[in-house]
């Protein structure tokens, strides 16, 4: 009977997807939280899964070690044959521990900075990374709330009308066809342009890194800030110059957050940092809520500091219809869309699980 190999995965929310598939001890309730997760996108997960289980030829079933933290990563290498980490770090004391039996460390992402690649090699183990789906829609929905909120495509969508536009405070007027277009005749103010406006990105790691990509396309400059600058090879790939947080704060008409939330990074975002801002700057948060701060945010709206706010997902799961945020014209608020469809990690983990079955071949 050919042994189930062993699987350590990092635990995170999306990853224990991965003991779902792989895993029949896994717990009935993990199923079918599972399950309810993906019924509104995949009313078939358990037909999903066993369709999985089929193109597995080596990875399934095994025996997954979900790991929380750098202790539990280490105490659970002993006969892996397979680690997945996002965060946690692989290195050469991982790699001893783990001894002979591992085969693969998979990087849930892209960038490597965790995982020590010479020590991989010199053991013949292989580094497999994955360009995630989920990243890519985060950074297209940070993107497109900058878009909406540089157009106020939220605020004039459906305002077609004479009557409408007066109402939403606005002052239609027709223009002299025989000398001039008619464009916007609606009379809206304070539009701005992507092209040649600075985006200053706070975190440029996975997420920051696609948001670049895009960005760069629409014509934009591109700053980024973190706590260790990135080789003058990967700021070339991405457009992007480092700066201090304070210049790149004072200097940007729209500020992108993609950083994790920790004791460090709350609040990073508060009233000293809205106020370095540029006077009607667009702030964008695709990340965590708690990276800014929601007092220090409700007076920069009041009173004109920023010219315009993003947020996904909000700060209260679910919000309130008469949350303070929604009162202001320039505040776009969607709950918890940046990473959907599910096809996003669904796409992700398949692709994942298939070629490391493969490269256990």
């Amino acid at each position: 009977m050919r042994l189930r190999p062993v699987v350590v995965v990092e635990d995170d929310p999306f990853p224990r997807l991965i003991q779902v598939i792989l895993d029949p001890a896994v717990p009935a309730a993990r199923v079918a939280a599972f399950s309810h997760f993906f019924a509104h996108e995949l009313p078939d997960f358990a037909g999903w899964c066993v369709r999985m289980h089929a193109r597995l030829k080596r990875l399934h079933p095994s025996e997954v070690r979900l790991v929380a933290d750098q202790g539990a990563l280490l105490a659970a290498m002993p006969g892996a044959r397979v680690a997945i980490v996002e965060t946690l770090a692989v290195g050469k004391r991982e790699i001893a521990t783990a001894g002979s039996t591992l085969r693969i460390v998979q990087k849930y992402g892209t960038v490597l900075s965790n995982i020590d690649a010479g020590a991989c090699k010199r053991a013949r183990i292989r580094v497999l990374t994955l360009r995630r789906r989920a990243n890519i829609s985060c950074a297209e929905h940070a993107l497109a709330l900058m878009l909406a909120l540089a157009r106020k495509v939220h605020e004039t969508a459906g305002l077609i009308s004479v009557e409408q536009l007066k109402a939403a405070g606005y002052s239609p007027t027709q223009y002299d066809r025989a000398h001039t277009a008619n464009a916007n005749w609606a009379r809206v103010t304070g539009t701005r342009n992507l092209h040649g406006a600075q985006l200053g990105v706070v975190g440029l790691g996975e997420i920051g890194r696609e948001l670049a990509l895009r960005a760069a396309a629409f014509g934009m400059r591109i700053v980024y800030t973190q706590r260790h600058r990135l080789p003058r090879r990967d700021e070339a790939r991405y457009s992007a110059v480092f700066s201090q947080l304070d210049t790149l704060l004072s200097d940007s008409e729209f500020v992108s957050l993609h950083l994790p939330m920790n004791d460090s990074t709350r609040g990073i975002i508060g009233p000293r940092e809205l106020g370095l801002m540029k006077r009607g700057a667009i702030l964008v948060n695709v990340s965590r809520p708690p990276l800014v701060d929601r007092n220090a945010l409700l007076d920069a709206l009041r009173n004109g500091q920023l010219g315009g706010f993003g947020l996904d997902p909000h700060y209260d799961a679910p919000g309130r219809a008469d949350d303070p945020l929604l009162a202001f014209r320039n505040v776009i608020v969607t709950p918890h869309l940046a990473a959907a469809p599910r096809y996003n990690s669904l796409g992700d983990f398949e692709e994942m699980l298939l070629g490391i079955d493969r490269a256990l071949a």
